[in-house]
């Protein structure tokens, strides 16, 4: 068995590992690189084997950076198929038109400077055709049926527990001509135990490989304990003040999550009078859509919510804002009310223009739900360093209150992924550390080998191993 890691290696995004085993090439993900634009263009752009070549693709889910590149893989001649659970591929569908859409936006906004400059214009990394593609080659999966890939070659998934559809990806490979059968199992993006609405990860037994995410390796995440509580205060503070809640979030999962805890604030009775509350994203609304229609996903405490006639999803004054007309509505209507809008880390989407309108005003809270990288707008709120704050090109006084809830990621943290690596090590060779940057890798490995690995290592881009 080969094993050659392109993406995620010494990075949280682009996940990409190939594994050649019994004449079969097979990869595991096929994520967007997302970063600086110039570098991620490239990046995305340059695949680094020839998808012709490629008999099967399986994926652990949807999110962008794991699934986002699999429409240029088939513009570029991979024809054989994707395998992925089946909320999955509902997911896929959305997402990738959003992000085709998106891609293709940003694109006339570059090639319009190029034209400028009399430079060659850029072409599209895939079209909405691409997709359509793409589509007729997803093959739908469930949990624990075991799909045969050819030459004693076989998958199962396992749940990962990460968004709706998440995957741990088991691979088995039968030895041939006097080689070992081998196991690997591959974690995807493991979701942190206990948080609401999916169920628990699993710990499939019998690896002799793993590949394992590290987006945490080196912390622990605070309770999730006091999340309702502080929800209540803050929407308690805004009736009070009549003002407004705004919440960035990702349109899936963190989005979903926000509205399981109000609906649960509303339904014990927390909170007798719940605000408007406005979910400020198309692709959140089909979204939360494709989260009814995947009840098989959901852990106990959702599914008895479901069993008593109840919606997790539903409010008494949710409004799903459709228009952009709609959503620059509410920027004149009072308050008070709760806006969740996308992008998660304020660097697009509609999001900015309710920021740039609600931040001048001492009265309004901005509740930041999730991690914010580096450089973007959200980490400049968190961090706060100014009395005024670009937003649009336009400089406006800082004057909101800023909250963070940091119990609500979606990753395990250090203790969660050692917990399921421990279940899962007895017979683990060979583990790779993968989806973290440096430190983060560098932190897991350490980890694998003080947990007994004898071979423990954070591969980097285009690094290779032969598995004997």
């Amino acid at each position: 068995m080969k094993l050659t890691f392109f993406g995620a290696a010494h990075t949280t995004t682009g996940s990409m590992h190939l594994v050649e085993a019994n004449g079969k090439k097979i990869l595991l993900d096929c994520g967007l690189y997302q970063g600086h634009r110039k570098e991620a263009f490239e990046k995305n752009r340059n695949i680094p084997f020839d998808p012709k070549t490629l008999d099967a693709v399986i994926l652990s889910h949807a999110h962008i950076d794991h699934s986002g590149n699999l429409p240029q893989l088939v513009r570029r001649g991979f024809r054989g198929k994707v395998y992925a659970r089946p909320a999955t591929v509902d997911l896929i569908n959305v997402m990738l038109r959003d992000s085709c859409f998106l891609q293709l936006r940003d694109l006339e906004y570059v090639n319009k400077k190029r034209r400028n400059q009399g430079k060659n214009l850029f072409e599209p990394l895939y079209e909405q055709e691409d997709v359509d593609k793409l589509m007729t080659m997803m093959n739908p999966v469930p949990m624990k049926r075991i799909e045969d890939l050819g030459n004693g070659v076989t998958f199962v998934f396992h749940n990962a527990g990460h968004i709706l559809g998440s995957a741990i990806i088991q691979l088995d490979v039968e030895g041939q001509n006097g080689k070992k059968s081998r196991r690997l199992v591959f974690s995807g993006d493991l979701g942190q135990p206990n948080q609401p609405i999916l169920r628990h990860y699993e710990c499939p037994q019998g690896a002799d490989i793993a590949i394992i995410e590290s987006t945490y390796a080196d912390r622990l995440h605070p309770s999730a304990d006091d999340v309702s509580g502080r929800l209540k205060s803050y929407i308690e503070d805004i009736c009070q003040q009549k003002s407004k809640l705004l919440i960035p979030a990702f349109s899936v999962g963190r989005t979903q999550q926000i509205l399981y805890y109000l609906n649960r604030l509303v339904a014990t009775g927390r909170i007798k009078n719940m605000p408007s509350v406005y979910i400020d994203s198309p692709l959140s609304r089909k979204a939360t859509k494709i989260y009814m229609d995947h009840k098989e996903c959901y852990n106990e405490e959702a599914s008895d919510i479901l069993r008593k006639g109840d919606d997790p999803f539903k409010l008494p004054n949710l409004t799903f804002v459709g228009t952009p007309e709609e959503s620059m509505a509410l920027n004149d209507t009072p308050g008070p009310m709760i806006i969740i809008a996308a992008s998660g880390m304020c660097e697009g989407g509609r999001v900015v223009h309710h920021l740039k309108q609600i931040i001048s005003d001492y009265r309004n809270i901005v509740l930041i739900v999730g991690y914010q990288a580096e450089g973007t707008l959200g980490r400049r709120l968190v961090e706060r360093k100014e009395d005024t704050i670009s937003v649009l090109g336009d400089v406006v006084p800082f004057k909101a209150r800023v909250q963070t809830i940091n119990a609500l990621s979606a990753h395990a943290d250090q203790t969660g992924l050692l917990d399921w690596y421990k279940e899962i090590s007895k017979n683990v060779k060979y583990a790779f550390a993968v989806h973290g940057e440096e430190e983060k890798v560098s932190a897991m490995v350490d980890l694998l080998k003080e947990c007994g690995c004898p071979n423990a290592f954070a591969p980097v881009p285009g690094q290779v191993f032969e598995i004997p």
